[in-house]
């Protein structure tokens, strides 16, 4: 009786150790968890400045990579906190903060989170029109599975006008045209599917949440899809899934999750 046990122990621990292999070789092991969210400077719809709550949220939904918009450091109006230093140390995640623009004697801009050192980090300041908030994109890059992936984050232009966001778009896609790696934008473009800079980035980019759009703002009450996850090239990646977090308290935007796998170098479309 013990031996035919040990057996079935010996048998099913292999058993699991082939899995766990199989599941490798099938790029399961290349899931990417990439989020993305405007935190509107730490303030919550309650009013309340709380980066706890944010990063709360950062750590339930587990991310690999991470593009925050509506970043504050050193600000006034965030009582001089460096926003990017607290929630790198509340989530445990590498953090660089990219300056968009001066703002109440500190910088206001961009931050990228993530768990794999970076091994470059370029901020791009993209055009914006006089009198209007300076806006960047945030690339880093970083090596994932044994490969560097470049990872983008930005925030373009909120005003009625399309001008400013259909010039930034062209400048984020020719900007990384000829990167040569696999690469992911994420971020608050402040444009509905089908618009004048959507359609710009389509050109090139390939939408993570195709298969589930939803909307994404105001977060009480999500009406408007304006925050996205983007992918190139197409045979680099594949969307397995994407969702909007439901989360009214925490900022304006709902938080934007999406998993991209990383097929195999030399892959071709499915």
């Amino acid at each position: 009786m013990r031996t035919t046990l040990k057996t079935c122990l010996q048998s099913f621990i292999l058993f699991a150790l082939l899995m766990s292999i199989g599941g490798c070789r099938s790029g399961h092991s290349r899931d990417i968890r990439i989020l993305s969210y405007n935190i509107h400077h730490g303030e919550g719809t309650d009013g309340e400045f709380d980066l706890q709550r944010i990063a709360a949220v950062i750590r339930r939904l587990k991310p690999d990579l991470v593009a925050l918009q509506e970043v504050d450091s050193c600000t006034g109006r965030s009582s001089g906190v460096d926003q990017a230093a607290v929630l790198s140390e509340l989530t445990g995640m590498h953090a660089v903060f990219g300056r968009a623009m001066e703002y109440d004697g500190g910088g206001y801009g961009e931050t990228v989170l993530s768990r794999h050192p970076f091994e470059k980090v370029t901020p791009h300041l993209l055009p914006a029109a006089p009198g209007h908030e300076p806006r960047c994109a945030l690339s880093v890059e970083v090596r994932i599975a044994g490969r560097a992936i470049l990872f983008i984050g930005t925030h373009l232009d909120h005003t009625r006008g399309d001008a400013d966001r259909v010039q930034q778009a062209h400048t984020i896609t020719r900007l990384f045209a000829d990167s040569g790696v696999p690469m992911i934008l994420a971020g608050d473009l402040n444009d509905v599917p089908g618009g004048p800079s959507n359609l710009v980035f389509m050109g090139m980019w390939h939408d993570a949440a195709a298969a589930n759009p939803s909307p994404t703002f105001p977060s009480g009450g999500p009406e408007r899809r304006i925050d996205y996850v983007f992918y190139h090239p197409a045979e680099a990646w594949q969307a397995v899934r994407s969702e909007v977090i439901a989360e009214p308290l925490a900022s304006d935007h709902c938080p934007l999750l999406s998993v991209l796998r990383l097929r195999d170098e030399g892959a071709g479309h499915e």
